[in-house]
This record gives C-alpha cells, sequence and structure tokens, in this order.
C-alpha cells in the first residue's frame, strides 16, 4: 500500500491571471449599483504592468445628491493602491465626467500614480489614444446637459432594476437588466453610440494613432471602425468587463465570470459590500 501524499489536481489548482495592461473604465463607486466587490476581486487576482482607471471610477454626481459609500467601494481603493505599492503597478487614472471634480487637479503625478484627462499607450502596432469619451456628449445628444439628464433616468431605472430583480430571485427566475434592454430598443440610443463610435474614430486618426480605448457607454466593444482600431472596456455597474492587452501585444475584453472561471476563484463577498440582496451575485460554478 503507497501511503505517499497524494499530489495535488494542477487542473483545479487557482492562478492568478497575468497582463501586460489591464484597462477598467465606470465602477461608478458611490453608485449602489456599482459591482465594486467584483472589481476588487478581478484585480487583486490579475498581475500588470500597468493599470487604467478610464474614468467614472468614483460617481461624485451619484455621492453629491445621495451618498451610497460603503465597505466595497473603500476595498477597491484599497487594492488599486496596493497594486501600486506591492506589485509596482504603474497606474493611470483619467477623469470621466461622474469624476469631473479631478478637473481642478489634473495633470498631477505621484510616485507611480498618474492622474489626467488622456493617455497615450505605446504598442508595436501603433499607439492608442486612451479618453473616458465623454467629451463627445455634445454631438451625440446635441446638448450636454441631455447628457446629465440621461445618467439621472439611468440611475433611476437602475433603482427600479434592483426592487424588480429582488423578486424575480424570490420567484427563483434569474435577473433581467432594463437598461441593456433599453439600449438594444431604443432606435435613437443606438444612433448615439454609431455617433460616438464615429467621433472617437475621427478622433483617434486625427492624432496619428492606430487605435482608441473608451469606456463611457457601459458597452465593451472590440471592433475596427474604418482603419482605427475601436475598443470599448464596458462597465461594472452591469456588464463587469475589462479590455487586457496580453504578453504578446493582443487586446481582450474579458468578462469577469470568464475571469472567474480561468483563475478557479470564487469571490467570497459579503452581503455588506452589496445592495442588492445576495442571490442576485453571480458566483461562478
Amino acid at each position: 500500500m503507497n501511503d505517499a501524499p497524494t499530489a495535488p489536481d494542477p487542473t483545479t489548482r487557482k492562478v492568478k491571471l497575468r497582463f501586460k495592461t489591464i484597462f477598467i473604465s465606470d465602477v461608478h463607486l458611490g453608485m449602489p449599483d456599482s459591482k465594486a466587490a467584483q472589481a476588487s476581486h478581478f484585480l487583486r487576482n490579475s498581475l500588470c504592468e500597468k493599470l487604467v482607471l478610464n474614468g467614472d471610477i468614483i460617481d461624485a454626481w451619484h455621492l453629491r445628491r445621495l451618498g451610497g459609500w460603503n465597505r466595497s467601494h473603500t476595498s477597491f481603493i484599497r487594492t488599486v493602491l496596493r497594486k501600486m505599492e506591492k506589485e509596482d503597478t504603474r497606474i493611470i487614472y483619467l477623469r470621466g465626467n461622474h469624476d469631473d471634480v479631478l478637473d481642478r487637479f489634473i495633470p498631477i503625478e505621484f510616485e507611480n500614480f498618474l492622474i489626467t484627462d488622456e493617455h497615450v499607450h505605446r504598442t508595436s502596432r501603433g499607439d492608442y489614444l486612451v479618453v473616458h469619451g465623454d467629451g463627445f456628449d455634445a454631438v451625440t445628444t446635441n446638448h450636454a446637459w441631455l447628457a446629465r439628464l440621461g445618467g439621472l433616468g439611468y440611475n433611476a431605472l437602475l433603482r427600479i432594476n434592483r426592487i424588480y430583480n429582488a423578486w424575480r430571485v424570490w420567484r427563483g427566475k434569474p435577473p433581467f437588466s432594463f437598461s441593456a434592454w433599453v439600449k438594444q430598443k431604443v432606435k435613437s440610443a443606438v444612433g448615439a453610440a454609431g455617433k460616438y463610435e464615429e467621433q472617437l474614430q475621427n478622433l483617434a486618426r486625427q492624432r496619428h494613432c492606430a487605435g482608441i480605448i473608451c469606456g463611457h457607454i457601459h458597452k465593451a466593444d472590440d471592433k475596427i471602425i474604418g482603419e482605427t482600431h475601436y475598443l470599448n472596456s464596458g462597465d461594472w455597474v452591469e456588464s463587469m468587463t475589462a479590455i487586457v492587452e496580453h504578453l504578446d501585444g493582443r487586446f481582450e475584453i474579458i468578462g469577469y465570470q470568464e475571469f472567474c472561471r480561468l483563475t478557479r476563484r470564487v469571490p467570497k463577498i459579503r452581503a455588506d459590500e452589496i445592495a442588492d440582496p445576495p442571490g442576485r451575485v453571480e458566483i461562478p460554478v
């Protein structure tokens, strides 16, 4: 009889994923719908040389009106700072429209942390311009104040969605996203997204960049528009997606559920870290 200990099965070993660069946007810390706990879990189990926080990381608009900061939002900030201090990750924070309070300070840099309004990311295929993307709101909505009004409507829709999804979970049904449904059904929203992408493509071409990386509209995408590589990192309110640059230079949109499957790490999220009932949290199996 062989009493030697059994070697651990490598197929079940938990791993951290290593990337060259991570681009994440629209975490909206301060909003009850922010998936800050999941975003922290994603960053804690990733290694990267550079982390780009591409706008609307903190939702100052919501905080000014209603507040809503909780433990998971503080944990996200600590996770970012820990990556800078312990892993020597360079942090680039680009201001968005919801954290536009940063306008009075930028550009500012200390240690390995830069706060600015745009960034040029160098690659072997050419430069990529990184911007949040809110600069074209006046073009896509005709009036800038409509963009702010649209943000208020989006927040109201999310609040209704929380109540509706609590009922669906109680009935044993999967969550449903009203805002995603509205974006797909409303033709004007689709048209605005098309204008947005076209304007960003033009901006990249004017700056002689091979591609552009943005956020803002909460719609993850990776496509070629004309001769420009267009990338959108999505959000951490609903879709929970990020853009990663692999060590070989490839860009990829990665979703949170897929990330958990690849790392074989199930998030440990406490009930007090989320605003929704525990049944709303998607835990991979």
